[in-house]
Order: structure tokens, then C-alpha cells, then sequence
């Protein structure tokens, strides 16, 4: 068995739990650590009321539906519990949350995190991720995950992960047209909100990256 070069193990015992804050700006978002202060604006894209954002507008809608259906959290009945929750994801020990920054309205559209951390193998899962229905099906949520990334494989990750409930068929889908690969079911893997949940696993690793960078930013900005 051969070892792994001593500057991938020294990178290993470098990175922290808790990913280090970073801003990630794209042409269409950008992503900033999330804070209380974003919760207001937050909580008015993703609790079924009608959406205002930059002289668009959406309907009243099913938050469960079309947000909190496969997630761990939500929906929620008030602003008070949507902004526990908002302190509970910043806190969280092996995790950075970033709010994403819709860059037209400079306004908050959605949440995604660096998550399940573990440094120690070198390895990260993009997760916890959510859009306003205003910016779903835009380019937003590719782009994100592009930033995300870019940032996870220049920090020195070997492995980024992308997780779902198997039943996330929207999820499913966005995971296979970013380039992850999918590795199968984990049956029983959960439970969440009372209910027995199967996870899909999807992965990309370093090497993969460049090659899926290319058609990202094809896909994105339509240049190879």
C-alpha cells in the first residue's frame, strides 16, 4: 500500500472543522456568510407568501412543495422559528453557511452550505440548499454550486459530495447536469420529520474537476 504525498497528509491535519468565512462572487450570485440580518428578507422568499424582488413577482405558492419537502428543516410557521433556525445553521461545528446574493436585485435569494465536514479525509458536502421560487430554474443554483466548487478543490478537497432524499427527484437531476456522479442508494439511512429517508449519494472528485468546470462554465457564461 503506498502513501498518500506528504503534502496532500499536511493538508489534511491544516484544514479546519469549521470552514473558514469566505465571500464567493460569480456573475450572477454571489455567496456571503450567512447572518442574523439576512433572516427578514430570507423568511419573505420561502414562507408561500407572493415575492417582490426587482419589479418580478411570483405567486403565493406551497413552501413545502416547492423548498422544505426533503429537507431537515421546515416550512415554518413564523419569523421567530425561521430565525432559529437561521442561528442554529450558522452555528452549526463542521459547517459554513452562505447566504446567496441574487447580483440583479442585490438581494438574498437562497441558502446553500459547506457541510459534513471532514477535513481529516479530505472530503465535503455541498447540502442544505434551498432557492427562492423566484430564482428556481434560473441560473443561480448552477452557478452556486460552480463557486462552491471552485472553492472546495482550490482550499485542497479531494472529494465534494452531494446528498439527497431519494425520492428529491429535482435534486437527482440538478446533481447528474452539474457533473456529480451518482453512487447508488443508502437505504434507511435517516429519519427525518418522522419519515424513513433512502439517501442518494453523488460525489465528484478532484481530478474530475477540470472537465466538469469547462462545461459549467459553458453551461453558465457559454464559453469552453
Amino acid at each position: 500500500m503506498t502513501l498518500l504525498p506528504t503534502e496532500l497528509l499536511d493538508r489534511s491535519h491544516s484544514l479546519p472543522l469549521k470552514p473558514a468565512p469566505v465571500q464567493l462572487d460569480g456573475r450572477f450570485v454571489r455567496l456571503t456568510p450567512l447572518a442574523p440580518h439576512h433572516a427578514p428578507a430570507l423568511f419573505a422568499h420561502a414562507n408561500g407568501a407572493p415575492i417582490e424582488l426587482a419589479e418580478r413577482t411570483h405567486p403565493a405558492y406551497d413552501a413545502d412543495d416547492l423548498i422544505w419537502r426533503y429537507l431537515f428543516s421546515g416550512p415554518f410557521a413564523n419569523a421567530v422559528a425561521f430565525e432559529r433556525y437561521i442561528d442554529e445553521t450558522i452555528a452549526g461545528a463542521d459547517r459554513l453557511a452562505l447566504c446567496v446574493i441574487e447580483q440583479e436585485s442585490s438581494l438574498p435569494v437562497g441558502v446553500v452550505n459547506l457541510m459534513s465536514n471532514a477535513p481529516a479525509h479530505l472530503r465535503i458536502e455541498l447540502g442544505g440548499i434551498w432557492y427562492s421560487p423566484i430564482v428556481q430554474r434560473t441560473q443561480a443554483n448552477l452557478e452556486s454550486t460552480y463557486l462552491m466548487l471552485g472553492h472546495c478543490f482550490g482550499l485542497g478537497y479531494r472529494r465534494v459530495e452531494w446528498k439527497c432524499d431519494s425520492r428529491n427527484e429535482r435534486s437527482r437531476r440538478a446533481a447528474l447536469r452539474m457533473g456529480f456522479t451518482f453512487e447508488g442508494i443508502q437505504e434507511q439511512h435517516m429519519i427525518v420529520k418522522g419519515q424513513s429517508r433512502d439517501t442518494a449519494w453523488f460525489r465528484m472528485l478532484d481530478h474530475e474537476w477540470p472537465v466538469v468546470r469547462a462545461r459549467q462554465e459553458v453551461m453558465l457564461y457559454g464559453r469552453g
